[in-house]
């Protein structure tokens, strides 16, 4: 158990500043008369969480040790061929070839590129530190994700090229468009174009004029990125559709179907879109970014694309727009949401989701969240995984060991995270199934799916550096997971995020034009910025976990930060139906008394010794985790007899190793009135076994608050 720095007591600011004014004004104690400040016990873990629109660049943290974006570190293991295969439109140019901020969405933010030197520009932003793309690569994400072993080793280019036909014969061609044609489809086209098909065949003629073989289906390359000019309609379709506009009717001619298209203002200026009904013809007109890998200029999700592409990991996204669909559909709130690459934390980033649609493209998308682990298992590159056996943590006992956040390396010996496998008889998660149709919160609908659910938890550490500093908080993330995505969340889910704090997050999503608040629905991945668990007691979050029907129980005992500034946090799982048959016990000392301000606090530290033995059974989990099974958890409590004292704790859990002592500090704060004395009474009892208690006094007079000289 680690010890946390000093007395956590600080001064009510606005106390402080007038006592502070009345020095610097050289008044005299007689003529100021200010109430003393209050002192207050701090929160070891507070939660503080922050608001993606609120993020900017200055919230990236550097990974302490590591430079995974030198593009000159190759990947220990596998390293990526890719081509980038740039090409346009007949009736549209590439948005970064054009006079800065003059297309209709705004862009580009630089000063133009010339046509010729667009593949090499976009080369050189997905692979090379610069000041575009704010230092942050794509090889650097993967080289963060794995530790070094997976990384882009090379990325050639080619182009650019004209694609045979218009822009809006390749982005009318989506399946939601397609379900409503003629309407939207200008009159004497087919909108039924493929950019992936007609982009390799220019590129493909290319490598044959200039005599070089193309072998295989992507020419000897692992990847081939079609880079489209214009936008992902999944970057436009909301901020230049709904956000901008009041009603479909509303939306103007220069965003409908350009004059040479609709000489006779015919067809409407709106068209359907993926989540809701409409957004502007010239937003729904652009195509969607695809894993065959197809993205615009406007896409920061290219190592999105690559999940998909090379480790079959599906979306783990939801509709968090299902009551603006006509007609609508439930509401099913989002798996993990922003704590994952493969949900909506590939729109993390600076501004977040609402500040994807700029070229080139650096604000929300290009700075996505890390991989859970249930991902990271499934692309091999979990490192430091302990895996435990829910049935055997019943006669092993209680697990308990320090977890390293995610985006370090835990170092020899050290944690990354915790998996429990929901083994035993029956299905594995036996959570009661519900009705993902009427209960957005469900996510064991398997009778109407037919699916057996859940397989397994897991735990880990996230903290705001590397490509987690977009993630609106650090704490810990507990999560159910399965291998493949199943409908049981009323979506094909695969992670499922225990929120911490699963009441409505209350959140603006933005305003329309008539000034109308237009909240983040039920389903918005916002509603688990607050999601994750944090130690102590009033860190506005939870510091423990029970699920009672799968007879676990969760808990954050401690946190902590070291000099280079990685976090780590104390972390323990038990059993409900068991504690091994380990003796426990507990035994309190003498408490050691420490003024902190004169006649106002002190503090009682107590000595707490883990009295009981240590494990006797510590085989049948699929990691030997001998060595994490001799603690036992403690759950404290306190109690002050005297008149206008008060006692407090700032952690109500410790832990200690079996033989093992750790202090516990409990702090005394008197008011004015009050008696003379007090005594504080500590309460410790074993988690494992509610019998092995112990409560020990200590008695607190007015002089005893006095400190030390």
């Amino acid at each position: 158990m680690r010890l946390m720095n000093g007395p956590r007591l600080t001064l009510r600011a606005a106390g402080f500043a007038f006592a502070a004014s009345a020095l610097v004004l050289g008044l005299s104690a007689g003529a100021v008369q200010a109430d003393p400040p209050d002192f207050v016990v701090e929160p070891i873990d507070p939660q503080n969480w922050k608001n993606q629109y609120d993020m900017t660049w200055d919230d990236w943290t550097d990974i302490p040790g590591t430079e995974w974006n030198d593009p000159d570190v190759k990947p220990s293991e596998r390293g990526l061929r890719i081509a980038l295969v740039a090409v346009d439109f007949k009736d549209v140019p590439f948005v970064i070839t054009q006079p800065k901020g003059s297309d209709p969405f705004g862009n580009p933010q630089i000063d133009p590129i010339a046509h010729e030197d667009v593949p090499e520009f976009y080369r050189d932003y997905y692979m090379e530190p610069n000041e575009y793309n704010h230092g942050r690569t794509i090889h650097e994400y993967w080289m963060e994700q794995s530790r070094g072993r997976l990384g882009v080793n090379e990325m050639d280019t080619f182009g650019p090229y004209t694609l045979p036909r218009n822009q809006f014969e390749y982005g009318l061609n989506e399946s939601w468009i397609r379900n409503a044609p003629g309407e939207h489809c200008p009159e004497g086209y087919t909108c039924n174009g493929n950019v992936e098909g007609d982009a390799d065949t220019l590129w493909r003629a290319d490598l044959a004029a200039q005599g070089t073989p193309c072998v295989g289906s992507r020419c000897g390359y692992d990847v081939v990125l079609r880079v489209y000019a214009g936008y992902d309609q999944t970057s436009v379709w909301q901020e230049f559709g709904e956000m901008m506009f009041q009603t479909k009717e509303d939306v103007p001619e220069e965003w409908g179907p350009p004059a040479w298209l609709d000489p006779d203002n015919s067809m409407p200026n709106w068209a359907p879109t993926r989540y809701v009904e409409w957004t502007s013809w010239l937003a729904s007109s652009q195509r969607w970014g695809s894993a065959s890998i197809r993205q615009a200029e406007s896409s920061g999700t290219i190592t999105h694309e690559m999940g998909h592409f090379f480790f079959s990991i599906g979306d783990n996204n939801n509709n968090p727009f299902s009551d603006r669909q006509n007609p609508p559909s439930p509401f099913h709130r989002v798996g993990s949401a922003p704590w994952d690459m493969m949900d909506r934390g590939s729109f993390n980033g600076p501004g977040g989701h609402h500040m994807r649609w700029v070229v080139p493209p650096n604000m929300g998308g290009w700075a996505p969240a890390g991989l859970m682990l249930r991902n990271r298992m499934l692309a091999g590159i979990a490192d430091d995984l302990v895996e435990l056996s829910r049935e055997n943590l019943a006669t092993t006992g209680v697990f308990v060991d320090d977890v390293t956040a995610r985006a370090a390396d835990a170092g020899e010996g050290g944690t990354s995270g915790v998996r429990i496998r929901l083994d035993g008889a029956g299905i594995p998660d036996r959570t009661p199934d519900c009705d993902a149709n009427t209960d957005p919160f469900c996510h064991t609908d398997r009778l109407a799916n037919g699916t057996t659910g859940w397989d397994d938890y897991t735990v880990e550490v996230i903290d705001r550096m590397g490509f987690d500093s977009f993630t609106p908080d650090s704490g810990v993330m507990i999560a159910k997971n399965k291998p493949r995505g199943s409908n049981t969340c009323g979506y094909s889910c695969f992670n499922w995020t225990i929120d911490a704090n699963p009441q409505d997050i209350g959140m603006v999503d933005f305003y329309r034009p008539d000034g109308t608040p237009v909240m983040a629905s039920i389903a918005d991945h916002r509603q688990l910025n607050d999601a994750l668990f944090h130690a102590g007691t009033n860190s506005g979050s939870e510091y423990e976990y029970v699920d009672e029907h799968n007879r676990l129980h969760f808990y954050v005992i401690d946190v902590e930060r070291d000099d280079e500034g990685v976090l780590s946090y104390t972390l323990a799982v038990r059993s409900l139906d068991g504690d091994g048959d380990q003796e426990r016990g507990v035994e309190l000392g003498e408490a050691d008394i420490e003024g902190i301000r004169t006649s106002q606090a002190a503090q009682c530290t107590f000595p707490l010794t883990n009295s009981g033995e240590a494990a006797s059974t510590t085989t049948g989990h699929p990691t030997d985790v001998a060595d994490s099974l001799d603690n036992d958890v403690y759950r404290l409590s306190v109690e002050s007899s005297g008149q206008g004292w008060t006692a407090q704790l700032d952690n109500a859990l410790t832990t200690a190793r079996a033989g093992d002592t750790v202090e516990v500090p409990v702090y005394v704060t008197r008011e004015t009135p009050a008696a003379r004395e007090t005594t504080v009474t500590l309460t410790a009892t074993s988690e494992s076994d509610p019998t092995a208690t112990q409560s020990v006094a200590c008695t607190v007079a007015v002089k005893d608050t006095n400190p030390r000289r």
